[in-house]
């Protein structure tokens, strides 16, 4: 399984450059497996991208942005939904990964 970031390499936004930034330096830092996917540089990765987000999940104008996250051809989510599962403690669930051997395995627990 192959976790895919769809990133613009050369966006004119710095909010963007920074959501980009803390996702990718997140997964190194995590030792987490990515491929980074240039939809500013290739065409067919922007396209992609564009179709695979779901419906609701894209934005009134219904171009996605980037940080898009998928897992394969599964979509995890944007940035919103990975800073999230990231404070969650459920970032493995978020991205469909069986945490590394050793890790405490936190899920959230929904209020009763």
């Amino acid at each position: 399984m192959v976790i895919k970031v769809f990133v613009a390499t050369s966006s004119g936004s710095t909010a963007i450059k920074k959501k980009q930034q803390e996702v990718v330096g997140f997964l190194e830092a995590n030792k987490i497996d990515f491929q980074q996917m240039d939809i500013a540089g290739d065409e067919d990765n922007r396209k992609w991208m564009r179709e695979n987000v779901p419906g609701e999940k894209k934005p009134q104008n219904g171009i996605p942005l980037p940080p898009q996250i998928f897992n394969e051809e599964r979509y995890c989510g944007d940035f919103e939904s990975f800073f999230s599962a990231k404070e969650e403690n459920i970032i493995y669930s978020f991205l469909g990964l069986a945490p590394p051997p050793g890790t405490k395995v936190c899920t959230a627990v929904p209020p009763q």
